[in-house]
């Protein structure tokens, strides 16, 4: 892919955005961690922390986990949500973009988009001073990454003593990962085919961030070489939504990257497998392993919910992780 500097939230809005995962500090990517922990251990101290708070979710993009993590935490915790689908027209097709977010920063307290461009998310954040929240773009996942490292932390304890080994196309879930990785000082291989790699600007700022976390990034073509000594193992879809035309192409050429009994087989015993979802069964990952007992992936789909109640208490709170006057943490 080719070198982009890492596209984060602008810096002259009045209110904290999260479009990236480089968009918090490594100490506030563990502050919102350690608040997912309360959240879910203690549901109950945290109802109300969201009333009088209204979010917009603006969806190009078809959702099951996305959608409902977010409506059914907002709810939780006493907010709530309209829903807007845009799915038959992209989100500025009929307005200027940032007409849109002078509207929408006068009716809600925050705004979950779920777009195609990341310059959607980005424009929109630019010109509004409400907390923007990327829900997916083609550039990232960053929600699905902080619940994903969540996951880890459940299993494993110990950021440090992981090794993720992600394998398939270098694409937005990758991108986040790493960067989420390089934040945590945790290691991480991403194995793809040549021309399938992530953003070189991406990598170059997880490396970056890796020099001060101690954090571990690295590259392969080899997906043996990448699961070998890994705790966990993570794929995604070969073909995202919007590169359906080359499904085929990708299909074939990610082959030798299908998360199968055979792969899984060159882990260690007691590393487990993950999956962003919806998967491609029989083609990035066979039912074998989505099935098996090693797999957690219905786990980081439960976690995206608790991680964004974190996420949005923490910019609501204006990055203090505060609302409202209550304390995000559990008393």
């Amino acid at each position: 892919m080719k070198s982009a500097q890492v596209q984060s939230a602008p810096h002259s809005s009045a209110r904290r955005h999260f479009l990236s995962v480089s968009d918090l500090s490594p100490q506030e990517i563990r502050g919102v961690l350690d608040t997912t922990t309360q959240i879910k251990k203690h549901p109950e101290q945290f109802r109300g922390t969201l009333t009088g708070c209204h979010v917009a979710l603006f969806f190009e993009k078809p959702s099951l986990r996305t959608r409902l993590t977010f409506e059914t935490g907002i709810a939780a915790m006493g907010g709530t949500t309209s829903f807007v689908d845009q799915r038959g027209e992209r989100l500025d097709s009929r307005e200027k973009l940032s007409d849109i977010a002078h509207n929408l920063e006068r009716w809600v307290q925050a705004i979950v988009l779920r777009t195609f461009a990341h310059a959607t998310v980005t424009g929109m954040a630019e010109h509004c001073r409400v907390p923007v929240i990327n829900a997916l773009t083609d550039y990232e996942h960053p929600c699905q990454a902080l619940a994903d490292y969540f996951t880890l932390l459940e299993k494993f304890g110990d950021f440090r003593r992981v090794r993720l080994a992600y394998v398939g196309d270098g694409n937005n879930v990758a991108h986040s990962l790493l960067l989420t990785a390089a934040a945590l000082g945790s290691a991480i291989t991403v194995a793809t085919p040549a021309g399938y790699e992530p953003d070189t600007g991406v990598v170059a700022a997880a490396q970056q961030l890796a020099a001060q976390t101690g954090a571990k990034i690295e590259l392969t073509r080899d997906p043996v070489e990448a699961v070998r000594n890994a705790n966990a193992v993570y794929t995604d879809v070969w073909a995202s939504m919007g590169q359906e035309s080359d499904a085929a192409k990708r299909k074939a050429l990610f082959a030798p990257y299908q998360v199968n009994d055979e792969l899984f087989a060159h882990a260690p015993k007691q590393s487990i497998f993950l999956h962003c979802l919806p998967a491609h069964r029989g083609e990035e990952v066979t039912d074998s392993v989505i099935d098996s007992p090693r797999s957690v992936v219905f786990d980081q789909a439960e976690n995206r919910m608790h991680v964004q109640k974190a996420l949005l208490l923490f910019l609501l709170g204006g990055g203090r992780g505060r609302f409202a006057g209550k304390s995000a943490h559990a008393r």
